[in-house]
């Protein structure tokens, strides 16, 4: 499988994941994931059905490094997402907690178009499904959910969750310098712009 890489050195790895892969094995134990294709250790998690940057190391040390800024909340993630309906508010913070635990997600609409909004979402925590679950309760669920809406409920068709991780912003582990990196949108997102112009 070609795997586009963004950024690559002695140390890290910054794969752009597609969209219907694990990045890790379930309990299930799939022999095929993002992390068995690249023999690497992933710092941090997709869901499958999320497309976007994801940082693997090439050590065990490494790996801990980039672990510690993630829970140090030090690495700026930014995500796309297609939402179903029009927000009223143009940006905005989402605190629910999530199984209990606090969780804080930014958001900010960058596009209106009929009957979705694409949205620039910031997670300041990292709670599994995070952002599925914020917006979804604020009642803008993604386009392509399944998990937390019913996709037959939406008027749009789409055959994937319409949620891609664009950019990522962190220090490196070993230089200390610090990385911006951002990947394109992917295929399936931008036939499915062009074709709900």
């Amino acid at each position: 499988m070609n795997i586009p890489v963004i950024y690559e050195d002695e140390w890290l790895l910054i794969a752009d994941k597609p969209s219907g892969l694990l990045t890790v094995p379930t309990p299930k134990n799939e022999k095929r994931t993002l992390t068995s294709i690249l023999n690497l250790y992933p710092c941090h998690r997709l869901d499958r059905e999320t497309s976007g940057l994801i940082i693997y190391a090439k050590n065990k040390h490494i790996q801990q490094k980039v672990m510690d800024e993630f829970r140090a909340r030090r690495v700026k993630k930014t995500y796309l997402a297609f939402v179903r309906g029009l927000p009223h508010r143009e940006e905005g913070e989402i605190k629910n907690r999530i199984e209990g635990l606090s969780a804080q997600t930014r958001y900010k609409v960058i596009e209106k178009r009929k009957d979705f909004a694409i949205l620039e979402v910031n997670p300041l925590t990292g709670r599994t499904n995070q952002i599925r679950i914020h917006l979804k309760q604020i009642g803008h669920p993604i386009l392509g959910e399944t998990k937390y809406a019913f996709r037959r409920d939406f008027k749009i068709r789409v055959k994937r969750l319409m949620l891609h991780a664009c950019r990522l912003e962190f220090r490196h582990p070993a230089t200390g310098k610090v990385l911006r990196l951002a990947g394109a949108l992917p295929d399936g997102l931008r036939e499915f712009l062009n074709s709900h112009v």
